[in-house]
């Protein structure tokens, strides 16, 4: 596998440095999505890390109707758009429909489509058709090896720049497992991400909203870069326990430059360099 551009400054494939893609799981507001973006751009130049920042305009899937689902697709472009010219930084954002595939995609670098629709071939073909990079999610119901169709969906529309990222797979009741052999059955189709806190989650464990068991997320990234990934996906948050949506498995902010240079060290252990 050859590397390839997925977004301004940001490489994947062989030879590419590890990349990062993260931020808060949904755009809280204007102020926190900026300082969010911010932060995480000192972090990752420190650390010597490519980054893209991600963040949902909208939680199509959340558990209960009451949840805060995100500001909306047209005030979240607009923030994710201002994030983009004021950290200098690449964006990501999860698309759910052929419609808002097409929106965001005059916005962000790479257009994400998430677990629950990585079969849906109206939104791969629409996801594909922007020109950007497709991030493709791991359905937590998906064999590894049948992601091949869903890449193979993208490219037959014309676009070869695509990735898929693992985030486990459903076991039992509020429960995920990652079978780190999915990592080397995915990249025989494209680089592969690994999200470590979404595979940290226990969907529906709450009842009225997921939980998650955020201290095992060092724990599944440090297994995954050894087993060889090319990027990492955290989600983070400053107070993860007054996050918005998926407080139970994000990152505090604040241990993540730390998680970094562990990383780093083990990425550079597993590609045979010195560490």
């Amino acid at each position: 596998m050859g590397s390839f551009e997925i977004a301004p400054g940001v490489r994947a494939g062989d030879g590419a440095p590890l990349f990062l893609i993260s931020g808060p799981c949904v755009i809280e507001s204007r102020e926190h999505c900026l300082a969010t973006a911010e932060r995480l751009a000192r972090v990752a130049a420190e650390a010597g890390v490519p980054l893209v920042f991600k963040a949902s305009y909208d939680k199509a899937n959340r558990s209960s109707v009451r949840s805060y689902r995100g500001p909306g697709m047209a005030a979240g472009l607009a923030i994710l758009a201002e994030v983009r010219e004021r950290t200098r930084l690449p964006v990501l954002t999860d698309v759910h429909s052929p419609e808002e595939a097409a929106a965001a995609g005059r916005v962000v670098d790479i257009v994400q489509v998430p677990a629950f629709l990585c079969r849906q071939t109206d939104l791969l073909e629409a996801a594909a058709r922007t020109g950007k990079t497709v991030n493709i999610k791991k359905g937590q119901f998906m064999a590894p090896w049948d992601m091949g169709n869903a890449v193979e969906k993208v490219r037959a529309a014309g676009n070869d720049r695509v990735l898929l990222t693992e985030r486990g797979a459903s076991f039992g009741y509020n429960n995920l497992v990652v079978d780190l052999k999915s990592f080397p059955i995915m990249r025989k189709h494209a680089p592969v991400v690994f999200d470590a806190t979404h595979s940290a989650q226990l969907p529906g464990g709450l009842g009225h909203a997921s939980g998650g068991q955020r201290q095992f997320i060092a724990t599944l990234a440090r297994a995954a870069v050894a087993a060889g990934i090319d990027g990492l996906f955290f989600e983070v948050h400053e107070d993860p326990d007054r996050a918005l949506s998926d407080g139970p498995n994000s990152l505090p902010l604040g241990e993540l430059p730390e998680l970094l240079q562990r990383l780093l060290a083990i990425d550079a252990a597993a590609r045979g360099a010195n560490p």
